[in-house]
């Protein structure tokens, strides 16, 4: 007699319990007829309807994902959790954590994509539970669950990548600028993709629901003001970075009136072509120099109409011609004879904080 084959595993370990054959390594059932068919040979013509209970084997699937994810195996709770999409689409938590799991395993170079995925997903997500979650208990703690893991997987990228990005978090300036501006470019493109999953999740929330779950909308805000404080001191043009800090801490005051921002990191960045010339941020002739920027420069509206302007133009100076000996040699020139006259005028040489 041919052995008996599970259908669902391909295991041959099917034994009989009571009136049912039951697969002993994925738990499906199959009635006495559907068993006997599968122990004859060749093809098999099966009139009406056959009933497979593959109850338990969804219920194996969710403990193996469940345990991967105590585990912190995110490859393993990514697979199982995309096996029970298959026989469980309308699950939230298999809809979430294939994708969420699925990004969480992704290499360095591929955080854009793995957090814009998980972006992508909770729209949608945020439907399903809606429609299909009538409880208010149970829709709070699922709601509840996916803000936890949006904040939680937000620091991971971001501790990931400031891991990987040490050296130049350490020491920006010592960096050439050419070498510094990609940098930066990476950096920040990173961080504002994981800033793009806490203001999909926090806004989507906000609308879909109409503030009910504002406490969890709020969470999310301030983590992505977190997260734009933190490329703050990177970038040169800090305009869009202020009003996205601005709108957002309006928001929360929807629904926390007495909310404070964090101090914000006002660092101004590089001077790009004096720290080209003299081949660092921090030196006593830099420090001169930027000192009259945020004293003197932006006490005029001119004076910021010129910082402006600076900031427009030299960082694609400096990263066409930053490293020639005839752009240094023009410029040292100009610039020693300004750093001298400031400090006749008073202006100090020592390490400076930038005001802003």
């Amino acid at each position: 007699m041919k052995a008996l084959k599970c259908e669902m595993c391909g295991s041959n370990d099917v034994v009989k319990q009571e009136d049912l054959f039951v697969c002993q390594n994925c738990g499906t059932k199959y009635s006495v007829e559907a068993a006997r068919k599968m122990m004859i040979e060749g093809t098999v013509e099966v009139r009406g309807t056959v009933t497979i209970d593959s109850s338990d084997e969804l219920r194996n699937l969710y403990e193996l994902a469940r345990r991967a994810v105590l585990n912190d195996n995110s490859e393993n709770a990514s697979k199982y959790y995309n096996q029970i999409l298959l026989k469980d689409p309308n699950s939230w938590e298999a809809n979430f954590y294939s994708v969420y799991y699925t990004a969480k395993a992704c290499a360095f170079d591929q955080i854009n994509i793995a957090a814009d995925s998980v972006k992508n997903c909770l729209f949608s997500l945020l439907k399903l539970i809606q429609e299909s979650i009538l409880e208010d208990g149970e829709r709070l703690n699922a709601i509840k669950e996916i803000t936890e893991k949006v904040i939680e997987i937000a620091r991971y990228f971001l501790s990931v990548t400031k891991k990987h990005y040490a050296v130049e978090l350490e020491m920006p300036n010592m960096l050439k600028l050419v070498e510094r501006e990609i940098f930066v470019q990476n950096y920040t493109s990173i961080v504002v993709s994981v800033t793009g999953v806490l203001k999909e999740l926090g806004d989507k929330l906000d609308v879909l629901y109409k503030g009910e779950y504002g406490v969890q909308s709020v969470a999310c805000w301030k983590e992505c003001i977190v997260l734009l404080n933190e490329i703050r001191p990177l970038l040169y043009n800090k305009t869009t970075n202020s009003e996205e800090i601005d709108f957002y801490k309006n928001q929360i005051r929807k629904y926390d009136s007495s909310y404070k921002l964090p101090e914000l990191n006002k660092n101004k960045g590089a001077c790009y072509v004096a720290t080209a010339v003299y081949g660092s941020y921090n030196c006593p002739q830099v420090w001169t120099l930027r000192r009259f920027r945020d004293n003197t420069l932006d006490a005029t509206w001119y004076g910021r109409a010129f910082i402006k302007t600076y900031y427009a133009i030299s960082p694609t100076l400096v990263r066409w011609f930053g490293e020639a000996l005839w752009f240094k040699n023009f410029w040292r020139k100009s610039l020693d004879k300004l750093v001298s006259s400031l400090r006749n005028k008073g202006v100090e040489d020592t390490p400076y904080i930038d005001k802003y």
